[in-house]
């Protein structure tokens, strides 16, 4: 099926409209449904006006394409629990950047590219764009598949740093550029230099990552996204695509923006990232010192406090997550507000692990978007708060943020828990978080320790308020 190009120019910018308009919706929860669905028709009549204009599959095989990928997404929608989003965020970055290695790789093999190198035609441009596809996608796509298995805790992958990585990760950066500018030069064995350099690209997302720690998954998970885009909007410079480049520019813009966000969240800075340098530090204290006066207490105690508490903020985390505590959450923030106890939600834009994984988690429990606040906005109100529950929160809520410049995550903007007039922190065990030291808001004068699975602790929360 061939179309006029003023006809099919007209197609993609309503399509690039929609992705406009589809991302416009996500930054508000009201929204946000109806976006994603924007965004989705979009993708749709792009995919079909493009393979149907281009010939590249039949009416019948794109029918059978979009039933097996429809029912792909319907069994992940499904079978996916909301717990282990960041994985499949992880391996949709790099299915994006594969993708583009891919497309990359084979416009260097196809006819059209053959017929351009026979007549003598010069086409750097289209050759540097293929090479940018290929280097960046690369990246994307060992670096996200690292990023999945340390997400998904998988065995074999550690936390991997050596001697000289910052040197080799350089010279592996510089010698993949080097290939790159070879793939431009010597089109002619254009084919040999693209897939050398996507091999060294490979290796340099692999050392990328591998030594980044969970506390900074969700950077990375923000960055990967921007690398996906990017390497797509290059894939449409190789393709003559004018949607593809505008689709991948939207969401390379946005996630560099967010990645920017989050390392102000963390107080570092966006070229650590860059450069894989991102890492846990040790203790600037011994825990014995810091957990010498730690006091616990039970469901029933924590249940008591509640009944005369006016105001209380929860500060979920990672290890509510974990636990999958977000539907008890729920049915206790539902008994407080039949109480007239009014509830907030702090949320740190680096909890869990990816951006936003916690408003994710509150948001398939039903709970009040409205209620979910931000880092400065919480912050602002803690000292007038009763009672602030931590669960499953750790780094992101350690006052040594504030108080000891020497400290790993010193200067690291964190929710002033510490403020309210009562703290109590669910947690398993007094166990340190990513960063790898102690947490004295554990053994502050007005914290309380409740010991225990996350969901089972808020659960006999619930059932002793509900019984007083």
């Amino acid at each position: 099926m061939s179309l006029k190009p003023d006809l099919i120019d007209l197609i993609y910018l309503v399509a690039a409209i929609l992705f406009v308009i589809g991302l416009k919706g996500l930054t508000k929860p009201r929204t946000a449904v109806r976006g994603n669905l924007i965004g989705a028709l979009a993708m749709f009549i792009a995919v079909v006006v493009t393979m149907l204009h281009q010939d590249v599959i039949s009416v019948t095989g794109l029918l059978v394409a979009i039933a097996i990928g429809s029912a792909a997404g319907v069994v992940l929608a499904l079978k996916i629990e909301m717990t282990a989003m960041p994985q499949l965020v992880a391996l949709f970055n790099g299915l994006g950047g594969g993708a583009s290695v891919l497309v990359a790789g084979a416009y260097l093999a196809g006819n059209e590219f053959a017929a351009r190198l026979a007549s003598g035609d010069h086409f750097s441009d289209v050759l540097t764009a293929t090479a940018a596809s290929g280097l960046i996608g690369a990246i994307t796509l060992s670096g996200s598949l690292v990023a999945f298995a340390k997400l998904q805790e998988l065995k074999f992958i550690k936390d991997v740093s050596f001697p000289g990585q910052k040197i080799l990760n350089l010279v592996l950066a510089l010698a993949s550029i080097g290939v790159g500018v070879l793939v431009v030069q010597q089109p002619g064995h254009a084919n040999l230099w693209y897939w050398l350099m996507a091999a060294l690209a490979t290796g340099l997302g692999i050392l990328l990552v591998i030594s980044i720690g969970g506390a900074d998954m969700p950077v990375v998970i923000a960055l990967l996204n921007s690398y996906s885009g990017l390497a797509a909007s290059a894939t449409g410079f190789v393709l003559n695509n004018n949607l593809l480049i505008i689709a991948g520019s939207l969401v390379g813009a946005s996630g560099l923006i967010l990645t920017r966000i989050m390392c102000d969240a963390m107080n570092r800075s966006l070229w650590a990232v860059l450069f894989g340098t991102m890492q846990s530090g040790g203790s600037s204290q011994s825990d014995d010192d810091v957990y010498a006066n730690v006091k616990s207490t039970s469901a029933d105690e924590v249940a008591m406090m509640l009944e005369v508490a006016q105001t209380v903020v929860i500060v979920p985390g990672y290890g509510m997550a974990v636990a999958q505590a977000q539907h008890a959450v729920r049915d206790l923030t539902n008994k407080l507000l039949e109480k007239d106890i009014d509830v907030q939600f702090g949320i740190h834009p680096v909890a869990g692990r990816m951006p936003g994984h916690m408003n994710v988690l509150l948001a398939e429990a039903d709970i009040d978007y409205e209620r979910l606040k931000e880092m400065e906005e919480v912050n602002s109100m803690m000292d007038q708060v009763d009672v602030a529950i931590v669960l499953g929160a750790n780094d992101v809520v350690n006052p040594l943020a504030r108080t000891d410049p020497n400290s790993p995550i010193a200067g690291m903007p964190i929710i002033d828990v510490d403020k309210a007039r009562t703290v109590v922190v669910v947690k398993r065990s007094l166990s340190p978080g990513f960063a790898g030291i102690a947490n004295p808001l554990f053994a502050a004068d007005n914290a309380l320790m409740l010991f225990g699975d996350g969901k089972q602790a808020i659960t006999e929360i619930t059932k002793a308020f509900d019984e007083s």
